[in-house]
């Protein structure tokens, strides 16, 4: 059977009818936005089981059966997945292209099912498990009854070898559980459940699928929250928390609403916004911003307003102008965040804030104005410095002049003052001095890049390569910070990368988009760091050292390439090949210099 493209799966689902597809053979009743009636796969009487369109899933509150349309033709009429996509497809008129390549088994399936097993084996821990007690009464202090906490997944993770024992009595073998996260080894090579007296919270890929965890301590310790590891399934930088059932509402409403935990997502969905998520516990990274902007053009940040909640807005929002995303800033009232917000106050208690949100440069100038910072020449010196990260991040070109001519007028000085700082971006490139505010970032022995550099095809790719691999291995990154000068590159955005990765300390993982980058160096940050997730160690290492190669023998290549004599070519090829014997390999130097040679004789 074809490879069904990704997309037309998602066309597919968003088009789906699930309420007349399982009316069909369950007697559905409406009960406000949802329906209920019998679940089909306990056989109850009651009315247990609900369909929630406008989540595109089903659930059922006595056996905890839950899933999207095709899980539904999956567990039900035991369809395979591709069959189910063709089902639905068929249903809502969509015509499936076929790709002329076959499709084998699904290399990542025995992942997913030990994920799937686990999932539910949490659900019915929290529901059944007397030391699970704790959580149960976690969450109805948090005001989530159990109901709701299995509508949405919840789980519970008990200390001991429970996990372990139950995975091994359904033939889930320790090299699949530790390949998916679940299990982890211990420095003394024992291995023990990855997760351990938690409320886990599951993270679902687009499709719907479970490729990981969330899991809060309820005992004292640290750390207080715990994700899965980096796996084949889970990337905590591409992924967010919901997005799976919430990129439907974002469409409708051109909008998505970011907040920063599990709880506070929760929260919203329970009050009925459902255009909410939130990242993985961490920063948002360019991959996330990246998927946000494939379904809705704005944001709004619904972040703390402490300090450490103001820095993660700006953060965000300056990564999320860099993939042309308009963003607004929510003001919580002090000491509230949008979980305490809701629980006491309702949804009308949210309404004024999210109508009251402003612009994220406008959020910028309203706290310099509150803490003074325009009323003295020298402090309006630091607030221009304050500001011009975020217009630099502006990808769209109209909201770059908008924050430009809004920033210059509240200043107090000439537009074109503030355009020419912010072209100018971290450092200035006339001289290579730091711009003011700005720390020396060069590596250590390297001299400032000059304004303008001549392009060449010869070593484009490998310019992608080293910076690739100084973003994939902080390993690779300090090789790089070693030997890599920046004159090296010619590409100005990738210049500007290897930059700012040599300036990060060596216990930085590098999954944050570095800061002060420019609009151009911030996609190809972003660009890059997804590729890097599909290679090897041996293939980035591979990679690293032929590029490297690469680049030291460009200025000698280019200098062949203009070498008349054959004899003299010929010899200085053969030098060339003993000093830098990976690239030999490859020939790209030889077809780069016959394809120069062409040039000459052309002209």
């Amino acid at each position: 059977m074809s490879m069904i493209p990704e997309d037309v799966i998602e066309q597919v689902r968003d088009s789906a009818d699930l309420v007349g597809l399982i009316g069909e053979s369950v007697n559905l009743k409406r009960t406000g936005s949802d329906y209920r009636g019998p679940c089909p796969f306990h056989g109850g009487k009651n009315r247990n089981f609900t369909v929630i369109p406008k989540r595109a899933m089903y659930y059922c509150f006595v056996c905890h059966e839950s899933g999207d349309v095709f899980r539904w033709l999956m567990k039900r009429f035991g369809m395979d997945y591709p069959t189910a996509v063709r089902d639905v497809a068929r249903r809502s008129g969509i015509v499936i292209p076929e790709s002329s390549s076959r499709a084998g088994p699904d290399p990542l399936e025995p992942l997913f099912s030990a994920v799937a097993a686990a999932h539910d084996w949490f659900g019915r821990q929290l529901l059944e498990r007397p030391d699970a007690k704790e959580a149960r009464d976690y969450l109805a202090g948090r005001a989530i009854t159990l109901e709701q906490a299995g509508e949405h997944g919840l789980g519970w993770a008990p200390q001991g070898g429970a996990f372990s024992s139950a995975m091994a009595e359904l033939g889930i073998e320790p090299p699949i559980l530790l390949e998916s996260g679940l299990l982890a080894r211990r420095d003394d090579g024992t291995i023990r459940a990855r997760f351990r007296h938690r409320l886990l919270f599951p993270i679902h890929d687009l499709r719907g699928r479970v490729v990981g965890f969330g899991g809060r301590l309820l005992s004292q310790g640290e750390p207080k929250y715990l994700n899965s590891p980096e796996t084949p399934l889970f990337h905590k930088g591409r992924l967010l928390y919901n997005l799976h059932q919430a990129k439907g509402s974002i469409r409708h409403e051109e909008s998505v609403i970011l907040v920063e935990g599990y709880f506070d997502v929760l929260r919203l969905l329970l009050a009925g916004v459902d255009h909410v998520v939130a990242p993985l516990g961490t920063g948002l990274t360019g991959d996330q911003a990246t998927l946000l902007r494939r379904f809705a053009p704005a944001a709004t940040l619904l972040y703390d307003s402490d300090d450490a909640g103001l820095k993660a807005t700006f953060r965000a929002g300056d990564e999320l102008l860099r993939h042309g995303v308009r963003v607004k800033v929510a003001t919580m009232p002090p000491g509230e965040d949008p979980d305490t917000l809701v629980r006491s106050g309702g949804i009308a208690a949210l309404a004024p804030v999210l109508r009251d949100a402003v612009d994220v440069l406008d959020r910028k100038i309203q706290l310099l104005e509150q803490r003074g910072w325009f009323e003295k020449v020298e402090r309006r010196r630091e607030a221009l410095d304050k500001l011009l990260p975020t217009i630099r991040a502006a990808a769209d070109p109209v909201m770059r002049e908008l924050y430009t001519s809004r920033t210059a007028e509240r200043v107090g000085v000439p537009r074109d003052v503030v355009a020419t700082e912010a072209a100018r971006g971290p450092t200035t490139p006339a001289s290579g001095a730091p711009a003011r505010g700005q720390a020396d970032v060069r590596p250590r022995g390297t001299s400032a890049p000059p304004a303008a550099r001549p392009r060449s095809r010869f070593g484009a790719r490998a310019e992608r390569q080293l910076v690739r691999a100084m973003i994939a291995s902080p390993e690779w990154r300090e090789m790089g910070r070693q030997e890599l000068k920046a004159e090296l590159f010619d590409a100005a955005p990738l210049r500007e990368l290897c930059v700012a990765l040599a300036r990060l300390p060596a216990s930085d993982p590098g999954n944050q988009l570095p800061e002060g980058l420019s609009a151009a160096a911030a996609a190809e940050w972003s660009d890059l760091r997804a590729s890097a997730a599909e290679l090897s160690a041996e293939q980035i290492a591979e990679e690293y050292l032929r590029a490297q190669q690469t680049l030291a023998a460009r200025p000698e290549v280019l200098e062949i390439a203009r070498i008349k004599d054959p004899s003299e070519r010929q010899r200085r090829l053969k030098d060339l090949r003993a000093r830098y014997p990976v690239i030999v390999q490859t020939h790209w130097y030889a077809r780069f210099g016959e394809q120069a040679r062409q040039r000459q004789r052309r002209s």
